[in-house]
């Protein structure tokens, strides 16, 4: 009898352009993940912005990240990768270093917008490249190396880079976001090949874009696909609070001085823990245990167990409600990240069992419509939410206190909260008392009931529409 030998995949099975592949990805995310640990501070503590107007670009740039890929994605097979790529990285070397450059809130506004549609246009080139580099033995060790560099980009940028750069001047941050997305045009253009492309049919551009609109249009015409992606999108509104009002919130109320101090007791350095390691706290979650949750998960059913994962993420964000305790802060994350980690992976298999059997492959590639939703929302949202639980009551509070004080200052109807607390320092109004008007708990327990809805959202699903007749 013959015996079918299959050698396991290693590291040395991955050809060069594998590998740089993998160095784009790891600067590209990590330039992203770096920036956006600090950018919504940076555009209200620095700029001046106002939440509302935080959210708003929030709600453009993200969706943006999620949507253009189907379309770029095309244009890159047309165009060729390794253009695409250059493109690409123009795009977002351009948009952060103008993000750096510019305190208008228009200007801020389109320099963003540019970096959304390099990065929108990079992502597709990535996946797509480990995939035609990559066969049926090494493609999980591939994607499972590519998914792992992700995360080491988030996880290493905001821990080691922006404190240093912040510490420094905070632009200096989206600087250097410029600079390690921008100086990866050298090993595009020196470097890179072009994968080998399957000769197709040249059809005139207007066509291939017209079949693609003409896909989404069907897709979005499936009420039962679009629903449920739309249910689970209601967890994800929840994770992109971690990048606006978690990071709000962890500035004004947070205590960090009992960890550092336990750190520093410990190590011997001179550590701070700052809002940039929030990325870092759900980040190294994931390098860490991904790995071991995978295996649990690994033959569970996939509605229940992203149940699971969203129970986790609801109880993580209900945890925030109990106390301004960094450790209280800290578990909470820690715990919200193991239930991202839970109910994502599932979230894709579950996909595959709604979608109808004849179109599984189209309707497999709109399975990032959860990011276009979550973000959208999310950023209005969590905007909208915290100034009215947060920053409004604190500031009708010390308007309240300076008309009791006789106090001839006036305060705009639209005053920022910063300058609301300057204004209470001229009558010795104390900070303490002022942060007791704002609802914290009652915020987080707001945003965890969206977990709530959406588990029940789920579970409705399930019993009333489920999978489709095979």
């Amino acid at each position: 009898m013959a015996e079918a030998t299959t050698k396991k995949a290693s590291f040395r099975d991955f050809p060069l352009n594998y590998w740089i592949t993998i160095i784009f990805e790891f600067f590209e995310r990590g330039s992203y993940y770096g920036m956006m640990s600090v950018l919504s501070l940076y555009m209200t503590e620095e700029l001046g912005f106002g939440k509302d107007q935080v959210g708003i670009i929030k709600s453009t740039i993200q969706p943006l990240l999620y949507f253009l890929p189907i379309l770029t994605g095309a244009i890159a097979d047309r165009m060729g990768y390794r253009k695409t790529l250059m493109v690409a990285f123009g795009l977002l070397g351009t948009g952060y270093f103008l993000t750096s450059q510019t305190e208008q809130y228009a200007m801020v506004f389109i320099s963003l917008v540019v970096m959304g549609l390099g990065a929108g246009t990079f992502k597709p080139i990535i996946s797509g490249t480990i995939a035609k580099v990559t066969d049926e033995r090494t493609s999980t060790l591939g994607f499972g190396i590519f998914y792992w560099t992700i995360n080491l980009g988030a996880f290493l940028f905001p821990l080691i880079l922006v404190p240093m750069l912040k510490a420094i001047d905070w632009s200096y941050v989206i600087i250097a976001s410029a600079i390690g997305t921008g100086m990866m045009l050298i090993p595009t253009i020196f470097f890179y090949k072009e994968p080998a492309r399957v000769e197709v049919k040249k059809e005139p551009f207007g066509v291939i874009m017209k079949e693609i609109f003409s896909k989404i249009a069907v897709v979005f015409m499936d009420w039962r696909f679009i629903l449920f992606i739309f249910i689970y999108s209601w967890f994800w509104i929840l994770y992109f609070q971690m990048f606006d009002s978690v990071l709000w919130y962890m500035k004004a109320f947070v205590d960090a001085e009992p960890l550092n101090n336990f750190v520093n007791r410990v190590t011997g350095l001179n550590w701070k823990f700052d809002t940039e390691h929030v990325t870092v706290i759900n980040a190294g979650t994931i390098i860490l245990l991904q790995l071991f949750i995978s295996s649990i998960v690994s033959k569970t059913k996939a509605l229940p167990t992203m149940v699971v994962g969203i129970s986790f993420g609801t109880i993580g964000m209900a945890i925030l409600s109990l106390s301004t305790s960094i450790w209280i802060f800290l578990i909470g994350i820690f715990i919200f990240s193991i239930g991202e980690m839970t109910a994502h992976p599932k979230f894709i298999s579950y996909l595959g069992l709604i979608a109808p059997p004849d179109k599984k492959a189209t309707y497999m590639g709109f399975g990032f419509l959860y990011g276009v939703f979550g973000s959208f929302i999310g950023g209005y949202l969590g905007a909208f939410l915290y100034l009215r639980f947060i920053d409004y009551p604190m500031i009708n509070f010390i308007k309240q206190k300076l008309v009791e004080a006789g106090s001839q200052l006036q305060l705009a109807s639209d005053v920022k909260i910063n300058d609301a607390l300057e204004a209470a320092q001229t009558i010795g109004l104390d900070k303490q008392i002022i942060s007791q008007q704002a609802y914290t708990s009652e915020l987080w327990l707001l945003f965890s009931s969206i977990g709530i809805l959406c588990i029940i959202g789920l579970l409705s699903y399930q019993k009333f529409i489920g999978t489709r007749d095979k």
